[in-house]
């Protein structure tokens, strides 16, 4: 029976299977070819020095990071949760660096729009200090879980040498990891000021592609001048705009506003509704088109001005006179015109790439609305309204059962957003959970991380959205998940403590972690959605879990007896699921005789993919 690692998935390996699929014939022994691969390539291959190449201290090792698999796992936390039965939303605290890693199987490519809001390196804002190597002890040990008093992290002022460095080397990483995560359909929007912009431009080049960059959107952030400001007072922000893949992704057209129709009208009560005149001529001279045009009602003929032409040839026009699409004005001796039927246009408006506040909500917003929540206990500064995030879903084309990510949660607009958006969309929210500086309101009001705070936020968000529309139906809720280590206890044997340790091999469940614990380990292992419904079965007096109605079944009991596997395989006849895995304890059996004979009977239900912990 194969037994399950304690390891998130392997994405060296994964890329390596895609190669296998595009190139089988560079392949030779388990190894790669790389030969026969440029050859294959042909002038694709860059073969000398002098390209264009983005690079700093430490880009290599970045990338290899995101490559590297996590032993951690997320566990489900009931307590801190809304609707945990039924919400299909997922607040996860964690480093996420780490939590994007855990996601790859379960979301890869599912999610239809990223939203970040990443520290802007200014020499204030909290970094993540990747150490290239024990990256989940380093989370676990800011965190309290693994002792090491005082361990905290530190902020990245210019002075340390190596200040845009550390920036992209945190970045970098994180970058990778969520292009795998997105839809090809799908788009991401990041927010990031003058800074660190240029940087941020060419490290989205290289993970994204610059053919598939969209735009850099400036929001304006905030309206009044700042007086103070040594040479120009900040106005605006960026949001870089990247599609997975350009050729797939379709841009969502922004809702037409009052004052856009109201300039169409109908003068004429022209039974196709309203109508706007717009220019017949061309501003260049093309001797094909200078023609005269006649009114039929008066017969006055009309000749483009000199130097122009009309801009259809005479005999599209004279159709158009026919059909009642050219205007002579209300007493027929105007200058014909276009008419331009409101029920024949785009039914949106294009999105441009300035976005003004008046639209989109700006930084006071955000922070008024989060004192509305929370009162004087806001550690947000800079808080982005939910109306911007809002029009990003707009223009995503995000649309219900679509996936929003945003991995910098920091105050939960995304989620607000997602909850006032008009689509059943679903939102996951990563959030580090950052100590409150204990002289802040915020920890003075029992909030100890930026977690709380975010998740806090959400919760009374979900509350107002509910009293403004009391008949929306709605997902309010989120399931709380914690980063943590693995539930399973891996073997690191030392000579001082061989006696327990050998004992902790045989119990290698740690001895804290419930069955939950084991299960959404599982279904991250298994590649499933961490929503999905689980069921709790009781069988021959053992609980069994199915989770996704039947695409896992787990039996963590011990003394599993056959009557147990015979129950299970009853399981596959009642749901017949397309593919049913099982897990069982790996010393969870009776006895040998049990586990062996288990495998045989299971086969024959057509189980084939069984396995232990």
């Amino acid at each position: 029976m194969e037994k399950l690692d304690g390891k998130s998935m392997d994405i060296v390996e994964q890329n390596i299977e895609q190669l296998k699929e595009l190139f089988p014939e560079v392949f030779a022994e388990g190894k790669i070819k790389f030969d026969q691969l440029q050859e294959l390539l042909g002038n694709y291959v860059v073969e000398d020095e002098d390209h264009y190449n983005f690079t700093w201290h430490g880009k290599r090792k970045a990338g290899r990071l995101a490559q590297t698999p996590s032993t951690g796992t997320l566990r489900p936390c009931k307590e801190e949760s809304v609707d945990w039965d039924t919400t299909q939303n997922l607040f996860i605290e964690g480093d996420n660096l780490e939590v994007l890693k855990l996601l790859q199987k379960s979301y890869h490519r599912q999610v239809k729009m990223i939203y970040i809001d990443p520290p802007y390196n200014t020499g204030k804002e909290f970094i993540y200090p990747d150490r290239f190597q024990d990256n989940l002890d380093t989370y676990l040990k800011y965190t309290g879980q693994l002792d090491d008093d005082g361990y905290k992290f530190s902020t990245n002022t210019d002075s340390t040498g190596r200040y845009h460095t550390n920036w992209l080397n945190m970045m970098y990483p994180r970058l990778k990891l969520a292009r795998n995560l997105l839809r090809d359909d799908g788009v991401i929007f990041i927010s990031i000021d003058d800074n660190e912009q240029a940087n941020l431009k060419k490290i989205c080049d290289d993970v994204f592609g610059e053919l598939n960059f969209l735009t850099d959107i400036i929001w304006q952030k905030k309206y009044a001048p700042q007086n103070d400001a040594k040479y120009f007072s900040d106005s605006h922000e960026h949001i870089l705009c990247y599609a997975k893949n350009i050729d797939s992704f379709s841009i969502g057209l922004l809702p037409r506003t009052k004052e856009a129709n109201s300039r169409y009208k109908n003068p004429d009560n022209d039974p196709r509704g309203p109508w706007k005149s717009s220019d017949l001529t061309r501003q260049e001279y093309r001797p094909r088109d200078d023609y005269e045009i006649t009114n039929p009602k008066t017969g006055k003929k009309f000749s483009p001005p000199k130097g122009c032409s009309w801009g259809r040839p005479q005999e599209t026009v004279e159709e158009m006179i026919g059909d009642n699409r050219i205007w002579f004005g209300s007493d027929g001796n105007s200058v014909p015109s276009i008419k331009r039927f409101l029920s024949e246009v785009k039914q949106g408006i294009t999105p441009q790439t300035i976005w003004e506040r008046k639209d989109v909500g700006d930084t006071q917003e955000g922070k008024k609305l989060i004192k509305e929540y929370l009162g004087n206990v806001s550690i947000f500064e800079t808080a982005k309204p939910p109306r911007l995030i809002q029009r990003q879903l707009l223009v995503s084309n995000v649309a219900d059962e679509d996936i929003v990510l945003d991995f910098f949660a920091g105050s939960g607009s995304a989620a607000e957003a997602v909850m006032r958006s008009e689509t059943k969309a679903r939102y996951i929210l990563v959030q580090l959970p950052e100590k409150c500086d204990e002289k802040t309101e915020a920890y003075k009001a029992s909030y100890e991380t930026v977690a709380d705070i975010c998740k806090e936020r959400i919760r009374r968000a979900a509350k107002k959205i509910q009293e403004e529309n009391p008949d929306c139906k709605g997902d309010f809720g989120f399931k709380v998940l914690k980063l943590d280590s693995s539930n399973i206890r891996r073997w690191e044997a030392d000579f001082d403590t061989l006696e327990q340790d050998l004992l902790n091999a045989v119990d290698y469940i740690k001895q804290d972690r419930s069955s939950e614990d084991v299960l959404y380990e599982l279904l991250l292992k298994y590649g499933l959605d961490l929503t999905v419904p689980i069921e709790t079965r009781t069988i021959a007096g053992k609980t069994v879990y199915s989770i996704g109605m039947g695409a896992l079944v787990a039996c963590l009991e011990k003394d599993v007896s056959m009557d147990v596997v015979n129950g299970i395989g009853g399981l596959k006849e009642e749901l017949q699921p397309e593919i049913m895995r099982v897990v069982f304890k790996d010393e969870g059996f009776k006895d040998d005789v049990v586990k062996t004979n288990a495998l045989q009977t299971l086969k024959r239900y057509g189980i084939e993919d069984i396995k232990s912990l």
